[in-house]
């Protein structure tokens, strides 16, 4: 009977129930869920954390990055030829995964699903990949990509922010970092036009320039694609005065096109 019970609401978690019921019982919902044996996402084993170890060790092993763009390359001592060619706002950039199987799913039930609670299995994960504890550590801000307010109206929530929180609570700070310009989604567009899009989509919120002067930030968001948008919310960051910027995303797309 207990497992039946888990079963079903495992289910439910995977429906966008907070159009059906208030809000008071889908946080009720929620952290019932949470407390009960789940089975895991990618391979559905019960009971199971939301991934399982053996998913974890099989999908999620470490790979050899770029410092500072965070792709798979075949020696971390340096940057990548490009990045060793071009300047670049982000001191460098970490990554905990590979924008692919099972990931990718994962992402897209996190952001476009309405499941936010994804956010500390997800932070887990991030915490777990080379040098994250220490850029952790290092940082004196955690900042969220921040969402234009009509796609914030229209997602819910920003997975961003939901990230920085669980990464780090005491150093996240929301609306810091603003974005002033709404565009079309990155993952639409071609690497040139992503590079457009973006330009003079961010600013400092001009109260918080002092706080930020002379500081480390880390910057915060769930996938990496082509880097344009983190790249272009790193300037205002660095105009502000902020001494190291360095880009933590969950997933990287190994294909910058």
């Amino acid at each position: 009977m207990f497992s039946a019970l888990a079963s079903e609401l495992w289910l439910l978690a995977k429906m966008p129930l907070r159009q059906y019921i208030g809000s008071m019982f889908f946080a009720l919902f929620q952290g019932l869920a949470a407390r009960l044996p789940s089975r895991c996402a990618v391979c559905h084993a019960w009971p199971s954390q939301a991934v399982c170890e053996a998913c974890i060790n099989l999908f999620a092993q470490p790979k050899p990055r770029c410092t500072r763009c965070a792709l798979v390359v075949a020696n971390t001592a340096a940057p990548c030829t490009a990045c060793s060619a071009v300047a670049s706002p982000l001191d460098a950039a970490l990554a905990a995964v590979s924008y692919d199987y099972p990931w990718a799913g994962l992402v897209q039930e996190f952001k476009f699903r309405a499941q936010p609670a994804w956010a500390r299995s997800i932070a887990l994960l991030m915490r777990s990949a080379p040098w994250v504890e220490p850029a952790l550590d290092a940082a004196d801000w955690v900042l969220p990509m921040p969402l234009s307010a009509q796609r914030l109206q229209n997602r819910g929530f920003n997975q961003a922010w939901q990230l920085a929180q669980a990464l780090s609570p005491a150093k996240a700070r929301a609306q810091w970092l603003l974005r002033i310009r709404d565009t079309p989604a990155q993952s639409s567009l071609a690497r040139k036009e992503r590079l457009s899009n973006v330009a003079n989509a961010f600013a400092i919120d001009p109260l918080r320039q002092r706080d930020l002067e002379g500081k480390s930030v880390l910057l915060v968001d769930d996938v990496m694609t082509s880097g344009a948008s983190l790249r272009a919310a790193a300037l205002p960051l660095r105009q502000a005065g902020v001494r190291q910027i360095t880009a933590l995303v969950f997933a990287r797309a190994q294909s910058t096109g």
